[in-house]
């Protein structure tokens, strides 16, 4: 099972305009995000956090010496004693069902799979940048958090109790708040709850492979196998209904051409017309059971699955489409959104086709978790995204 541990943890004073100096992952921003946020204050997370190519070669180097500086001239406090940061975020879904989730961010068990209590849920596909890498070794902090999902119950009740407020902010409809507790009793309770059970990567990853390589480094240069390169900084909510928001991440399709992507599909697949494709397909897709293929001037076919097309196949809609995909000449890439992969599909020539496929329910996330099998490569969508800046992990 997992080691789940306080830490003293980083973050802004209390008071600070959190919306002025935090930001949304560093994996969702595009330039012009990031020179947005770098101009919206001086202090703001992204000049650490996303060192930029324009800035030189040393700029992982001179992220570090920002981030020590603000430590060292009170931009950012460190805590005096180990505590777990309590998350919350409060948003409206895109069903405009009200909704809120609360986990707790704290140093999770850093392993090679199959040998700690963090399992992956999907299939990674491999990244060649070293651009995190390099960040952690140059500020020997955790910059942003992993997303886990604790196969154990009751944690969910143990965070219900507010603890001390240290930040609140409002962005793009989601308010996030996060409060520490140092709490003797309260700690033990939340530390023994998360590593009761195996915890499951929702978001995150890339992320924890770096972990896992500057584990292994740090072992190897100093022999340490004790210190703070042991956990990496991870939010943990309970995988229950009720605390996960899942969208689907859908299919685009390269390097075959429409005539070979139908025929394939049609293999699994009835065909019938849709009609002009919105987001109000995918409740049809939901209520149905069927995936939908955007053509490019904006309709749909619906596809529905064959009698016994896929007996023997996984019930996963990323899974059936690799079944019937596999051996032909198509590529693959992922986009979320209808809107975006209609505009995507219309715009882009070499894109053959896309299809929409359904979000994973919970039931499916956890059955696969318990059976040590993993999904398709971006076979969800967790949202709301965790603010990065919130809260950093030192590892010194």
């Amino acid at each position: 099972m997992p080691r789940f541990e306080p830490f003293p943890a980083i973050h802004y004073p209390t008071g600070t305009d959190l919306g002025e100096v935090t930001a949304p992952p560093y994996d969702v921003l595009s330039d012009d995000d990031l020179d947005e946020l770098a101009a919206r204050h001086r202090h703001n997370i992204v000049h650490v956090d996303v060192p930029r190519e324009a800035d030189g070669d040393d700029r992982y180097d001179r992220a570090g010496d920002q981030l020590r500086s603000w430590l060292a001239d009170g931009v950012l406090v460190r805590d005096d004693e180990p505590g777990f940061v309590i998350y919350r975020m409060s948003f409206r879904d895109a069903a405009g069902r009200d909704r809120s989730i609360v986990g707790v961010l704290g140093g999770a068990e850093v392993a090679e799979y199959g040998d700690g209590g963090v399992l992956p849920h999907e299939r990674v596909t491999p990244k060649a940048s070293t651009d995190r890498l390099d960040l952690t070794r140059a500020t020997r902090a955790n910059m942003s958090p992993i997303w886990g999902l604790s196969l154990s119950q009751g944690l969910t009740d143990l965070l219900a109790e507010p603890a001390e407020l240290i930040g609140e902010l409002t962005a793009d409809g989601v308010t996030h708040l996060i409060e520490r507790t140092t709490d003797p009793a309260r700690v033990d309770a939340i530390g023994a709850a998360v590593a009761a059970d195996d915890i499951l990567i929702a978001d995150g990853h890339h992320r924890y492979g770096v972990a896992q390589q500057y584990r292994r480094e740090v072992r190897e240069t100093t022999g340490v196998t004790d210190g703070p390169a042991e956990l990496t900084l991870m939010f943990v909510s309970e995988l229950i209904e009720e605390q996960l928001s899942v969208e689907a991440i859908h299919r685009v399709y390269r390097s075959i051409d429409r005539e070979a992507l139908l025929a394939a599909l049609s293999a699994g697949f009835d065909m019938a017309p849709a009609g002009a494709v919105s987001p109000a397909t995918l409740a049809e897709m939901d209520a149905t059971g069927r995936l939908c293929l955007v053509a490019a001037d904006g309709t749909g076919t619906w596809l529905t699955p064959k009698p016994g097309a896929f007996d023997g196949v996984r019930t996963l809609d990323g899974v059936w489409l690799e079944h019937l995909l596999e051996g032909t000449s198509a590529s693959v890439s992922y986009q979320h959104g209808v809107d975006e992969v209609r505009h995507l599909v219309a715009t882009d020539g070499t894109v053959a086709g896309a299809v929409l496929i359904r979000p994973v329910g919970v039931p499916e996330i956890e059955r696969t978790a318990r059976e040590g099998v993993v999904m398709p490569p971006k076979s969800t969508f967790f949202t709301p995204k965790l603010r990065t800046g919130l809260v950093v992990r030192p590892l010194e």
